[in-house]
């Protein structure tokens, strides 16, 4: 292997790792409610698809936080199967698809609680500008959904032991 070849592909690794955390930057801002990462993860003349969203996607992350932290008091985004294609004629350029299951819990009016899922794929384009991978045009796209009542029985760990999370900034990662 030459060194331009090498270069060239660990060039390319390096590209894909930057779109992937940004992509797991994404879920971290939904889920800690976190206006500014999200807004870190789109360029500025970015359009986002989210179905019930279509608009800028700076402007999707401050709709997202206020629709979210008014709808469901916890969150959880998993992205999984991540497949990263850099754009062999234009190095600045690259699309992802990654799996999304999203789950929501919620209180209904009646004080019900609920847990809502929906799985489905974000299509991504990404751009590098000024060095800088971010996305510039997202489409979610919905594969299927389901909501629960969820019971009244209690789980089987004693889960006030754990250091709980939050929804903002005073969330433990933020301080590690």
């Amino acid at each position: 292997m030459t060194d331009q070849t090498l270069m060239a592909r660990l060039s390319e690794v390096a590209a894909k790792q930057e779109i992937h955390d940004v992509i797991m930057r994404f879920s971290r801002g939904i889920d800690r409610c976190d206006e500014a990462l999200l807004r870190s993860c789109f360029h500025a003349d970015s359009f986002d698809d989210h179905g019930h969203f279509k608009g800028n996607g700076w402007d999707f992350a401050a709709y997202i936080v206020k629709s979210i932290s008014e709808r469901a008091h916890h969150t959880t985004h998993a992205v999984t199967n991540v497949l990263i294609e850099l754009d062999r004629r234009d190095s600045d350029i690259a699309r992802a698809e990654s799996y999304i299951l999203a789950q929501l819990r919620r209180t209904d009016e009646k004080g019900g609680e609920w847990l809502d899922y929906f799985s489905g794929r974000y299509l991504d384009r990404f751009e590098r500008r000024n060095g800088i991978w971010r996305i510039a045009s997202r489409i979610v796209v919905h594969d299927w959904s389901a909501s629960a009542e969820l019971g009244t029985a209690s789980f089987p760990l004693p889960v006030d032991t754990f250091t709980q999370g939050r929804r903002d900034r005073k969330d433990l990662v933020y301080r590690i």
